[in-house]
């Protein structure tokens, strides 16, 4: 058996375990006629990688994949407390969104007896229970404010709250509405959106989707990306998007959308329309100095290879760590320069010039450039 004739054997095995939708499943199985047919025509090369590729996609892609949520309140608090110093009114409207989930889940389980069943005749899950409730449940939770706030960790929060799988779709700085939508495969180098993509890599039909900074897009194309995300976050159309690359509705109605934003002023009414913003409150000197010291030093710290025994920071030195550069909303300033502290310290025990090291207002400048 050749090479070529071994890939689509294996690619004939997945499709038949991948549960496809039957015309999805009949193109896929007239690509791999196609491509035995052709398996000896050089000439057909081309053709044959890009029809391997696509099948590849759609195998892979998680048509019925999913995980349980865990709608568990004091689970989610734990958690909440546990990544983030503070917030409580943000980590509040949080704990209000998920409890409504639940709620509703637990009326929709005890009005059908818990024998709920779709159209197929398969008994529904937790997940497909909680994702016709926020199908139901509009608008989407935007989370506002300055860069260093923790708007993407927060998000990050909830995902693991839920118990569901995380992926981040960056939006700063996008110039095309394809890199969501994805490209047609008529072009020779054609590839599958950003959202598709990131469902492929998740494995799972209902991650939570963190769209970051979507008030960033570059202002040529706004309008069209705007578009796309009216498309994703409206729950009668999400539930066929339509990559081009794929060519196939895909239902997005599972997925838990999570905006970020630094201000909403680029921000599409239609989209807006969608949105419940939340603000994320600037950190104060006292709360960074709260997050640093039981934060970010111990993550850093065990990042950078070092213990409790080798480094060790004054409690008189933060008040200077918190404002080297002047006043910052958030903590990545703050981030960088401990983390800049726990570099030179690796690098002083790797070099043999010590074990143990107190940073203190006395010696601050030979850790921290900015002094």
């Amino acid at each position: 058996m050749s090479k070529l004739s071994d890939e689509v054997a294996q690619l004939q095995k997945k499709v038949e375990s991948a549960n496809l939708p039957n015309d999805l499943l009949l193109r896929v199985s007239g690509n791999l006629e196609e491509i035995a047919r052709l398996e000896e025509d050089i000439a057909a090369r081309v053709h044959i990688e890009q029809m391997l590729n696509y099948i590849d996609l759609v195998v892979s892609l998680p048509w019925n994949s999913r995980t349980n949520d865990m709608l568990d309140i004091g689970r989610a608090r734990e958690i909440l407390d546990k990544n983030h110093y503070g917030l409580t009114p943000v980590k509040e409207k949080i704990l209000e969104y998920l409890s409504i989930l639940k709620l509703n889940m637990n009326r929709w389980q005890e009005s059908s007896n818990v024998s709920i069943t779709e159209k197929q005749g398969h008994v529904a899950t937790d997940a497909q229970l909680s994702h016709a409730i926020l199908a139901r449940r509009a608008p989407i939770l935007c989370l506002v404010g300055l860069v260093g706030t923790g708007k993407t960790t927060l998000a990050k929060s909830i995902a693991q709250s839920m118990g569901r799988r995380f992926i981040r779709i960056p939006f700063g700085g996008m110039s095309d509405a394809l890199d969501l939508r994805g490209q047609s495969r008529v072009r020779p180098d054609a590839e599958v959106g950003l959202i598709l993509k990131g469902l492929r890599f998740a494995g799972s039909k209902n991650p939570v989707m963190l769209l970051d900074e979507i008030d960033r897009v570059a202002e040529a194309t706004r309008g069209d990306i705007m578009g796309v995300l009216v498309e994703l976050l409206d729950p009668e159309q999400n539930q066929a998007f339509t990559d081009h690359y794929l060519d196939y509705p895909f239902d997005l109605s599972e997925v838990l959308f999570i905006a970020t934003a630094n201000n909403t002023t680029n921000i599409a009414t239609a989209v807006l329309d969608r949105l419940e913003p939340i603000q994320m409150p600037s950190y104060s000197d006292e709360e960074k100095i709260t997050i640093a010291r039981d934060y970010v030093l111990p993550l850093l710290m065990r990042e950078s290879g070092l213990t409790n025994e080798n480094l060790s920071i004054d409690p008189a030195l933060w008040p200077k760590l918190v404002r080297p550069l002047g006043y910052d909303a958030g903590i990545r300033s703050l981030e960088r320069t401990i983390n800049g502290v726990c570099r030179k310290i690796a690098r002083l025990i790797v070099e043999g010039k010590g074990k143990t090291f107190h940073v203190s207002e006395e010696n601050m400048k030979e850790f921290i450039e900015s002094y």
